[in-house]
C-alpha cells in the first residue's frame, strides 16, 4: 500500500468499488487511486482468496522437507507418555523467557479444545509478508491436524493476521473482531497490530500472537480453545522457511526476504510492529527457492519492506542474492521470479544486479519504488531519506538498462505540511514518467507516529488533489502498444469474473484469456503464446496460440539449512544453555543441596561425570570447601586455575586486590625511595 510501501502490486482492469473490507484484504493488489468520496479505483483482480481448506498430502502445497518432516513437508508431531500431542525435537519446549503470558481462562474446555480437534479460518489483511505468515500458519495448524475451512462461520476458532499500515485495515480488523466476539468465536488475533500496538482497546482479553512468533501458533491456538488468553508478543529471530506452509494460490509462493526496516518514516505505523532489519540468510532463501520449484510452483514473490536493505545486517547484500537466486532458477522459463518493493536509498548501489537479474529469462521485469511524493521538502518531513532526484536516477537507469521494464510506485496525497508548490512538483514528477502502475492514498496519521503530531492539510484541499491525480492516471493507456503482438504469458490465476484466467507477461502486464474449465486444465500453473486483440487502462486480453510445456526438470527439494540467519543459531544456542542449566538445578534439587550439580552423586561419593576416575567430584569444585578455611582457599585460588565462574571473580578480586596493596605501599614509599637510590649516586661519586 502506498503508506507503508512494503505491497507489490499487480495490472489489471479497471473498475468502481466502494471501499470495502474485500478490498482492504488485499492492499498488495489495489491499483489505482483513492477518490475523494471515498471510492476506490480498482483492477480486476483474482478473488480474495482465504486460505483454502487443507487437501490431502499428494495435492497439498506444503513446505519443503527437512528436519522434523514428515513425508510430505509437514511437521511431525510426536505423542508423549500421557498421550497429549508435543512438537518433536527442538520445539517441544517453550523457550525460557520465550513463554506466553497466560492472562487467564474465560471458560472451561469444551470438546473442541482437544489438540488438533477443531476447524480454523485464517483471515488475512495487508502486504504479501502478512500472507506469506498466514500460509506458514495455516500450515502449521494443518499439518497439526486441525481443519482450515474458508467459512468463516464453520470455524471453531478465528486465526486474524492483520496490517496497521492505514486506519481502514485496521477498522476492518475490529469489524472481523466484533463479528466474532458476537457469534461466540474463539479469536487469535495475529500480525502487524498487536505487535506494535498492544495495549489496543479492541485487543483486550484476546489471544495475541507476534510477527516472530508464528512458528508457535499450535501452541496459541490449542490454548485459547481451551478458553485461555495467551500474548506471544516478545522479539526473537525470523521463523523458519523450512515450516510447513499452505498456500493461498498454489502456483505462487510468497517468500520473505527479511522483516523490517532501516528507515524512520515518520508516517509509518509498520515499523513499530516489524522493528529494525532482520535478513535471512542466502542459504535459506535459495534453499525456500529450489524447494519451491521442486513442489511446482509457477511464480516465486520475493517480498521485503525494503528489497534494497536486505543484507545489511549479515554484511552481505542483495546483489549477491540475486545472482544466487536466479542461478537456481529453471532455464525453461517455467518458474518466474518477482522482485519486492524497494526504496531508492539502497538499491542506488545495486541497480547493475537488478537489471543483470531482469534480463535472465525466469525474472519478471517489474519493480514497485515508492516515490510517496515528488516534493523534497515533502520527502524530508517524512524522513524518506532521499531526494526526487535519486529517485529519479534509479527509474532512468532501469528504463535505459531494462527496456519495457514496468515501474509501480506509490503517492501519499495531503501529507502534513504539503504546498500546493509541493503538490504541483509531485504532478510533474507523474506527468514525466506516466506510471503504469500507480497506488494512490490520502494521507492516514497513525497513532504514535510523529506525523500523527503535524498539522494536517485541510480535507477539502486533499480531496481536491485526490482527484487531480485520480483523473491524470486514469487518462493514459499505456497498454495500446501491445494490441497485435505476441506474448509468452505465464497463467497463475482465475479473474475476479470468475471465468477469465489471469496470466502476465515479462513485463507483469496483466492478461486475460478465455476461461472455462478445459483452457483451467490446459494453462493453469504453465506458460504460453497469446497474442494480444485489446488494451484497457489496466490489463490487455488476449487469445491463446500455443501452451508451452516444461522441458528442463524439477529438482528434488534440497535439505533445509538448520539455522534461516546468524540470530536464530544465537538464539538456539542461548535457548539450549538456558535449558541445560534449568535441567541441571532441578537435579541437584532432587538430589540434595550438596549433590554434584554434574552427575547428582551424592557428598562424598565419586563424581559419576569423573571421566579419568581420578575421584574428584563436584563437592570438590565449590567456592569454598566444606572442610578448608577461607585462608586455604585463598591459598589454592592463587595458586590453581579457577573452576567455575564465581571462583573466577574472587580469584580476579584478590589479584586486584593485592596489586593495590603494592602499588599504594610503592606509592608511599615512593619518595624514600627515591631519596635512597640519590644518596647510593652520591655515595658512588664520593668514593671514586
Amino acid at each position: 500500500a502506498a503508506v507503508c510501501g512494503s505491497h507489490a502490486m499487480t495490472a489489471a482492469s479497471t473498475s468502481i468499488a466502494p471501499v470495502v473490507e474485500d478490498d482492504i484484504e488485499d492492499l498488495e493488489d489495489l491499483g489505482g487511486a483513492e477518490t475523494a468520496d471515498g471510492v476506490r479505483v480498482t483492477r480486476d483482480l483474482p478473488p480474495v482468496v482465504t486460505l483454502r481448506a487443507k487437501r490431502s498430502a499428494s495435492r497439498a502445497a506444503v513446505g519443503g522437507g527437512g528436519a522434523n518432516t514428515d513425508g510430505v513437508g509437514h511437521r511431525s508431531r510426536a505423542n508423549d507418555s500421557d498421550g497429549r500431542g508435543a512438537q518433536s525435537d527442538d520445539d517441544d519446549d517453550e523457550e525460557g523467557d520465550d513463554v506466553p503470558e497466560i492472562l487467564g481462562s474465560s471458560e472451561p474446555a469444551g470438546a473442541s479444545a482437544v489438540p488438533g480437534v477443531a476447524k480454523v479460518h485464517v483471515k488475512t489483511f495487508g502486504c504479501s509478508h502478512n500472507h506469506s505468515d498466514s500460509e506458514f500458519m495455516a500450515g502449521q495448524l494443518g499439518a497439526y491436524g486441525y481443519d482450515l475451512v474458508t467459512d468463516p462461520d464453520d470455524a471453531d476458532v478465528w486465526v486474524v493476521n492483520t496490517c496497521t499500515v492505514k486506519n481502514p485495515s485496521q477498522s476492518a480488523m475490529n469489524t472481523v473482531i466484533i463479528k466474532g466476539k458476537a457469534q461466540g468465536k474463539k479469536l487469535v488475533i495475529a500480525g502487524c497490530v498487536p505487535q506494535g500496538d498492544k495495549k489496543a482497546k479492541e485487543l483486550e482479553d484476546l489471544s495475541l500472537i507476534g510477527v516472530t512468533q508464528i512458528d508457535r501458533i499450535v501452541d496459541v491456538v490449542e490454548r485459547t480453545l481451551a478458553g485461555d488468553a495467551v500474548r506471544l508478543l516478545e522479539k526473537k529471530p525470523l521463523p523458519s522457511l523450512d515450516l510447513p506452509k499452505v498456500r493461498r494460490n498454489e502456483h505462487v509462493e510468497i517468500l520473505p526476504l527479511s522483516t523490517g526496516c532501516l528507515g524512520q518514516c515518520t508516517y509509518c505505523k509498520t515499523k513499530h510492529a516489524r522493528g529494525e532489519l532482520g535478513s535471512y540468510s542466502p542459504e535459506a532463501l535459495v534453499q525456500r527457492v529450489q524447494t519451491a520449484i521442486a513442489e511446482g510452483v509457477t511464480e516465486i514473490w520475493l517480498s521485503s519492506e525494503d528489497t534494497g536493505a536486505y543484507g545489511i545486517d549479515l554484511g552481505t547484500d542483495v546483489t549477491r542474492l540475486l545472482r544466487d537466486l536466479t542461478a537456481v532458477l529453471p532455464t525453461d522459463g517455467s518458474c518466474m521470479l518477482r522482485l519486492g518493493m524497494t526504496n531508492p536509498p539502497y538499491i542506488l548501489a545495486h541497480l547493475d544486479a537488478v537489471a543483470e537479474a531482469m534480463h535472465h529469462p525466469s525474472v519478471y521485469a517489474f519493480l514497485h519504488i515508492p516515490v510517496q511524493a515528488g516534493s523534497d521538502a515533502v520527502l524530508d518531513r517524512m524522513k524518506r531519506e532521499y531526494v526526487v532526484a535519486e529517485f529519479e536516477k534509479v527509474a532512468d537507469t532501469l528504463l535505459a538498462k531494462v527496456p519495457g521494464i514496468t515501474i509501480a510506485t506509490d503517492i501519499i496525497c495531503g501529507f502534513p505540511g504539503e504546498t500546493s508548490e509541493d503538490w504541483e512538483k509531485t504532478m510533474a514528477l507523474c506527468r514525466k514518467y506516466e506510471f503504469v502502475e500507480l497506488h494512490l492514498s490520502q494521507f492516514y496519521p497513525r497513532p504514535g507516529t510523529p506525523a500523527a503530531r503535524m498539522k494536517r492539510v485541510d480535507t477539502k484541499e486533499v480531496k481536491r488533489r485526490s482527484r487531480e491525480l485520480t483523473a491524470y492516471i486514469e487518462s493514459y493507456r499505456p497498454h495500446d502498444t501491445l494490441v497485435g503482438t505476441t506474448q509468452k504469458v505465464w497463467v497463475t490465476d482465475v479473474a475476479k469474473d470468475k471465468v477469465s484466467l489471469v496470466g502476465h507477461t515479462k513485463s507483469y502486464v496483466q492478461v486475460l484469456l478465455p476461461g472455462g474449465e478445459e483452457n483451467k486444465a490446459r494453462l493453469m500453473g504453465k506458460s504460453a503464446e497469446v497474442r494480444i486483440i485489446d488494451a484497457h487502462r489496466w490489463h490487455v486480453t488476449g487469445e491463446l496460440i500455443e501452451v508451452h510445456d516444461r522441458t528442463a526438470p524439477r529438482p528434488e527439494a534440497p535439505p533445509a539449512p538448520k539455522y534461516s540467519s546468524p540470530a536464530a543459531e544465537a538464539w538456539d544456542l542461548k535457548t539450549r544453555k538456558r535449558k541445560e542449566a534449568a535441567a541441571r538445578a532441578d537435579w541437584v534439587n532432587e538430589k540434595g543441596n550438596n549433590a554434584c550439580s554434574s552427575c547428582g552423586a551424592p557428598e562424598g561419593e565419586t563424581c559419576g561425570g569423573d571421566k579419568e576416575g581420578t575421584g574428584s567430584s563436584d563437592a570438590e569444585t565449590t567456592t569454598t570447601r566444606n572442610d578448608e578455611s577461607l585462608g586455604t582457599w585463598m591459598f589454592r585460588a592463587l595458586t590453581t586455575a579457577p573452576e567455575n565462574r564465581l571462583e573466577w571473580i574472587l580469584t580476579a578480586g584478590v589479584f586486584l586486590g593485592l596489586l593495590g596493596i603494592m602499588l599504594s605501599w610503592v606509592a608511599s614509599h615512593l619518595s624514600k625511595i627515591a631519596s635512597g637510590v640519590s644518596a647510593m649516586a652520591s655515595m658512588t661519586r664520593t668514593d671514586r
